[in-house]
């Protein structure tokens, strides 16, 4: 868990999006089949159909650590990942800046949601049918969407995987991103046991600053 924690800490600002640093997902990095062109647009009304969503996330790091926790969404641009007991870290968005919480050594990062990968998932403003291509797959039950923003660079470039479900938002369920920052960090969280339309307070995407009050 030390190693994880250390993992964590080390990617948190230059990967803050999603701060959980494994490899690609397997239906990336062999692309086998090209999708249908209504796929894109499918996925947009995916995205645009959750209101709420909460689902049980794994990391990965690169030496094969695992850590796991629940990811709570409610949009337009709020998102909170609590981490599994032990680990010291929290990542949350108030729908406009994301906030990655170290309470270890009480540190708080915030970055514009605009600015990360993870704003193709939560800026409202982020067309992703405007900045959205399909990707090949190896799987036809699966819908691979790239976000990437050409005229601005800075924001990375972001992979959204769905599977098909009829029973999810639009018929597709998110089930991992894999998002790369301007600094070439590669990054990805990997989905389970979503639930939807839960009733999420506002209060969720707040979170208890560590600092010293002469320091926030």
């Amino acid at each position: 868990m030390n190693t994880v924690i250390k993992t964590i800490r080390t990617f948190a600002g230059a990967a803050v999006s999603a701060a959980l640093v494994v490899s690609a997902p397997a239906a990336l990095v062999a692309p086998v089949q090209a999708q249908a062109p209504g796929d894109l647009a499918q996925a947009v009304a995916a995205l645009r159909g959750i209101s709420t969503m909460q689902a049980d996330f794994e990391q990965i790091d690169r030496a094969g650590k695992r850590v796991k926790g629940v990811m709570t969404l409610k949009r337009p641009g709020r998102i909170r990942f609590q981490y599994e007991k032990g680990v010291p870290f929290l990542i949350v968005s108030d729908g406009k800046a994301l906030t990655f919480v170290d309470y270890q050594v009480r540190q708080v990062q915030r970055w514009p949601i605009g600015n990360s990968p993870l704003g193709a998932l939560l800026d409202p403003k982020r067309d992703v049918m405007k900045y959205g291509k399909l990707q090949p797959v190896r799987n036809p039950a699966i819908v691979s969407v790239e976000v990437r923003d050409k005229a601005h660079p800075e924001y990375g470039v972001i992979t959204l995987v769905f599977v098909r479900k009829a029973s999810a938002p639009g018929g597709l369920e998110l089930t991992s991103w894999a998002a790369r920052d301007s600094q070439n960090t590669l990054t990805q969280v990997n989905l389970s046991n979503q639930r939807y339309g839960l009733a999420v307070p506002d209060s969720t995407f707040r979170f208890n600053d560590p600092r010293p009050a002469n320091r926030r």
